[in-house]
């Protein structure tokens, strides 16, 4: 989820500072963008948006190597979750206080948190807009925004969720309602979705699954319950090696998998789930829920959707070996808010990369 997603690669984490180190000692770009240090109020050597797992482990790197004061992080939340633990809570094996830290704990010493939202990014002057109007100015920019989620895409929702019977583990706001309609169940559908968009950790939406599966079994409601697991995808898994497995699993555990269903509507005053046949548009089928676990439609923040530094889709438009813009030089890239073709986990690390990714690895020991 947001941490799951923060960083792409380890590789990539390492490429991205490299080649700000290299920049910032060799000099090579020392006359690049030297106006903007007087263009507004705050400049920085570097500047982070975005204080999840990626933009806290880039501003730690880049403060050792330049010293005290030339970092900074905007970042709006004074408490900062890790969310990949919010499958645990929905499944009731966590608490949700246990996954919270404060963001101020977290920052590095020695980076400044600038406490704000980004309003706006101006490349051509290297400088962004947050509150107030106030402009902070760089000369490199690391952008680790995350993604967004989306439940007003599905109608009914996100007020769906005042009532009973529907979670989502993607949100604090309704993870806990995961775990509290699985403790109330008493007999017929627990459906799990998978929206027709992007999602980070695409494995989550299962992880809920098998967990509440497993509870409902060992409490003596499995016979009461029938699972189904509606995706968007025409896969259960987009790697087959893991597919396979998942299909095993799936028949053992007696769950109905329909592919290509798109959640549209939920009624929840009705418990009626209403999704969309993908390979039939227009066909719709109503389903009766006594459980709902809801994975949202997501997408990339809102401030980078036609923005200088997106693409044509909102997200950052960067170069898959370097994280580097293509246009921009000096702007870089990292996690889910990225154009780059992998999926939106830490999962995408391959195993022969662990070594460089061992400053992710101190934010999440934290935990």
């Amino acid at each position: 989820m947001a941490l799951f997603g923060a960083v792409q690669s380890g590789a990539h984490v390492h490429q991205c500072a490299h080649l700000l180190r290299a920049g910032v000692h060799s000099g090579s770009c020392r006359s690049l963008h030297m106006t903007s240090r007087y263009a507004s109020k705050e400049y920085y050597d570097v500047v982070v948006v975005g204080g999840g797992a990626g933009g806290i482990t880039m501003s730690a790197r880049m403060k050792r190597k330049l010293g005290a004061g030339k970092v900074a992080v905007i970042e709006p939340s004074e408490v900062h979750y890790y969310q990949p633990m919010w499958t645990l809570v929905g499944g009731g094996a966590k608490k949700l206080a246990s996954s919270s830290r404060s963001t101020a704990g977290l920052i590095p010493i020695g980076v400044k948190w600038i406490k704000s939202e980004v309003k706006g990014f101006d490349p051509d002057k290297n400088c962004i807009r947050i509150d107030d109007g106030k402009e902070i100015s760089y000369k490199y920019l690391i952008i680790a925004l995350g993604l967004k989620l989306q439940f007003e895409k599905v109608k009914g929702l996100p007020e769906g969720f005042n009532y009973p019977k529907i979670g989502s583990n993607y949100s604090v706001k309704t993870v806990e309602k995961t775990w509290k309609a699985l403790q109330d169940f008493k007999k017929g559908n627990a459906i799990f979705t998978f929206p027709n968009t992007p999602v980070k950790c695409a494995g989550a939406p299962q992880k809920i699954m098998y967990l509440s599966e497993e509870y409902l079994r060992k409490t003596g409601k499995r016979s009461d319950a029938n699972f189904i697991f509606n995706t968007s995808l025409g896969v259960i898994f987009g790697v087959k090696k893991y597919a396979d497995a998942l299909l095993q699993i799936i028949k053992e555990r007696d769950i109905q998998v329909n592919f290509k269903h798109n959640l549209i509507e939920v009624r929840a005053d009705k418990q009626e789930a209403i999704f969309e046949n993908l390979d039939n548009r227009g066909e719709t089928k109503v389903y009766q829920y006594e459980m709902l676990h809801v994975t949202p439609p997501m997408g990339p923040p809102d401030v980078l959707v036609n923005s200088a530094v997106a693409d044509a889709g909102g997200w950052v438009d960067v170069d898959k070996e370097t994280l580097q813009h293509k246009k921009y030089p000096n702007v870089f890239g990292i996690g889910d808010c990225t154009n780059l073709p992998t999926s939106k986990t830490a999962a995408a690390i391959g195993k022969k990369m662990h070594s460089e990714y061992n400053s992710v690895s101190l934010i999440l020991k934290i935990f």
